[in-house]
Parts: C-alpha cells; sequence; structure tokens
C-alpha cells in the first residue's frame, strides 16, 4: 500500500483502499476505538464522492467545477473531524497529515 502511495498512484486506488492508507497515516494522532471507528466512516464518505467527483468531471471534462466540488468535499470532511479530534490531532491533521495525503503530481 505504501509503495503505492510514494509511486504516486493514490487516485488509482479504490476509495477502501484510500480510506485503509489515511487511517494509517493518522497513527500519530493517537485515535482511540470510537474516533477511529468514526474517522473511517468520514474518510470512506469523502473518499466515495470524490470518486463520483472524479468520474463526472472526466465525462463532463470539466475542471473548474472539479476543484470547487472537491474544496467542498474538504471543507465538509474537516469540519465533521473537527468535531470528533481534539484541537491538537486537528492541528497535526491539518498541518502534517492531510497534506501528506493529497495526490502529488509526478515530477517531470
Amino acid at each position: 500500500m505504501t509503495s503505492l502511495m510514494a509511486q504516486g498512484n493514490m487516485q488509482r486506488l479504490t476509495p477502501e483502499e484510500r480510506t485503509k492508507a489515511a487511517i494509517e497515516k493518522m497513527a500519530p494522532l493517537n485515535l482511540d476505538a470510537d474516533t477511529k471507528a468514526k474517522t473511517e466512516v468520514i474518510m470512506s464518505d469523502f473518499y466515495t464522492a470524490q470518486q463520483k467527483a472524479v468520474d463526472e468531471m472526466r465525462a463532463s471534462n470539466d475542471r473548474e467545477t472539479f476543484m470547487a466540488k472537491r474544496k467542498e468535499l474538504s471543507d465538509a470532511r474537516d469540519g465533521k473531524l473537527k468535531e470528533i479530534f481534539t484541537q491538537e490531532q486537528m492541528k497535526k491533521w491539518l498541518e502534517e497529515i492531510e497534506p501528506a495525503l493529497r495526490p502529488q503530481r509526478p515530477k517531470n
């Protein structure tokens, strides 16, 4: 899994695989079992909705609408996480973990 992400193949993973990878990267947050379960649902919903948006963007070739939808989905996800994370966990999520989960463009 980690080698797939390192190769920049994150966008080719299923929403389930992306959720699993995201949860693994959240290990430094030391989530308790209840918070981890809630986080898995939030991330699964996010990646499923994001995949749907990607599919719609590919069908319509409307990148601007996709970018706006992706921001909307990310903001909604972060709002839900803020309700279950401590301030410290949320800070670490926003500054360290979430940026590491973003798809990286290959360097030419």
